[in-house]
């Protein structure tokens, strides 16, 4: 399926784009005018140069890449980060180190992915009681370590 999002790109990076055919995210690039030094146990928030006009009734989610994560301990920190479909402004990633190193973004460098996503709208219904259910109030952990 394909849906089309309107976009404005101000940075000198190319489009985001999926690295492979069955990639479900498209990958996103720093776009900072210095490079940011995230220390280890720290937090920055990198801009991209992308706004984007979402069609109604779908979110873009922002997630870390899995290498990045893996290799340098750099994540999304609100991941899945949600920009609504309303929203006008630049995509910013915050990224946090948890590595042991300080991490150098330099612009240009992938530090995340996007992924388009349905939204489905939640209505209440409010009620007395609810119905039964074989947890019950069974909370963090109480369905067992297996």
């Amino acid at each position: 399926m394909e849906v089309r999002v309107k976009v404005i790109n101000t940075s000198a990076n190319p489009l985001p784009e999926y690295q492979t055919a069955f990639s479900a995210g498209l990958d996103i690039r720093a776009a900072n005018s210095e490079p940011v030094v995230i220390p280890a146990g720290g937090r920055a928030l990198i801009p991209t140069g992308l706004f984007l006009e979402i069609p109604e009734g779908y979110e873009v989610q922002v997630r870390s890449r899995s290498g990045l994560a893996y290799k340098s301990g750099v994540y999304v920190l609100n991941a899945p980060g949600t920009i609504d479909a309303d929203y006008r402004g630049e995509v910013g990633v915050i990224l946090a180190n948890a590595g042991e190193d300080s991490f150098t973004v330099n612009a240009g460098d992938r530090i995340a992915q996007l992924i388009l996503a349905p939204v489905t709208r939640l209505y209440w219904d409010e009620v007395e009681q609810l119905n039964t259910s074989d947890r019950g109030h069974g909370g963090f952990g109480s369905t067992g370590k297996e």
